[in-house]
C-alpha cells in the first residue's frame, strides 16, 4: 500500500493501528483446519510476511501485539525484519496476561530475568506483546483435519456454518462471537489506550481474530461479517482521530 509511505512523508502525524494476517501457515497449505496447533509459516507465508512487511517499513511502529502462536510471531519478526528504523523488536513478558492474575513461576522468572539493562533499550527497540487472546479461533474437534475430507463427511452447507456463521461453533470448539468475547476487551483495554496515548500499533494475528476485532471496529452487522475476508500477510490501516479509528 504505497500511500502508507506517502502518509509519512507528507509528514502526517496521524496515529495508526495495523493489522496483519499471519502468511500461509503449513497446514493451510495442506488444506487442515489449525486453531490452536501451533504450526509455523511455510515458505510461501514466510514470503507473505516479508512482502507485507517491506509495505510498512517506513512507518513509525511503536508497539507490536501479536498471539501466542508461532505463525503469527514468525508473521511479525519477518515483517519488522524489513522496517527502515533498524530498531530490535523486544518480547515483552509479565506475570499473567489481560483478565488474568498472577502467572507461573516461569513467567515470573521472565519477567524478572528478561529486563534491558544498560541505554540498549527505550530509542533502540520495539516492544513486542504477546496474548493468548489475539490466537485463532479454537476449531475444536476440527482441527488436524482435511477440510475437503471434512465437507464430504458433513456436508458443504454444514462446514460452512461451522466456518462463517457468528454464533455456531465447530464441535468443542468457538464460534466468532466466542471469539470476539476474548479479543474486544483486549483491543478496547490494552490498544486502544495505547492509540490514545499517540503510539502507532502493529498486531499480527489471525483470520477470525481479525474479523471480530475489524466487525467490531466497522461497526459490521452479524450478517455482513459473514462475507469479510481477511487476507494473508496484507496490512490493514486504520487512523485514530479523536478516538475514534476509521479505515484508511
Amino acid at each position: 500500500m504505497r500511500g502508507a509511505r506517502g502518509w509519512l512523508a507528507k509528514g502526517d502525524s496521524m496515529t495508526l493501528l495495523i493489522l496483519m494476517r499471519h502468511g500461509q501457515s503449513t497446514w493451510n497449505a495442506k488444506n487442515l483446519f489449525t486453531g490452536w496447533v501451533d504450526v509455523p509459516l511455510s515458505q510461501t507465508g514466510i514470503e507473505e510476511a516479508i512482502s507485507g512487511g517491506a509495505e510498512i517499513a517506513d512507518l513509525e511502529i511503536d508497539e507490536i501485539h501479536t498471539s501466542t502462536l508461532i505463525r503469527a510471531q514468525m508473521t511479525a519478526m519477518l515483517a519488522l525484519a524489513q522496517h527502515s528504523s533498524g530498531k530490535s523488536p523486544v518480547f515483552v513478558y509479565r506475570d499473567g496476561g489481560v483478565g488474568e492474575s498472577g502467572g507461573s513461576e516461569n513467567e515470573q522468572r521472565m519477567a524478572e530475568w528478561s529486563q534491558i539493562r544498560g541505554q540498549t533499550g527505550g530509542p533502540g527497540t520495539i516492544p513486542v506483546h504477546v496474548s493468548w487472546q489475539l490466537n485463532e479461533r479454537m476449531y475444536g474437534d476440527l482441527q488436524g483435519l482435511d477440510k475437503q475430507a471434512t465437507r464430504d463427511k458433513y456436508g458443504d452447507e454444514q462446514v460452512h456454518i461451522w466456518r462463517r456463521s457468528y454464533d455456531v461453533p465447530p464441535p468443542n470448539g468457538e464460534s466468532l462471537e466466542m471469539t470476539a468475547a476474548r479479543t474486544i476487551p483486549y483491543l478496547s483495554d490494552v490498544i486502544m489506550p495505547a492509540l490514545e496515548a499517540g503510539n502507532n500499533i502493529f498486531v499480527a494475528a489471525h483470520g477470525n481474530s481479525l474479523r471480530s476485532i475489524i466487525m467490531h471496529i466497522d461497526g459490521l452487522s452479524r450478517e455482513e461479517v459473514l462475507s469479510l475476508e481477511v487476507p494473508t500477510g496484507q496490512p490493514i490501516f486504520y487512523r485514530m482521530e479523536n478516538g475514534i479509528l476509521s479505515r484508511v
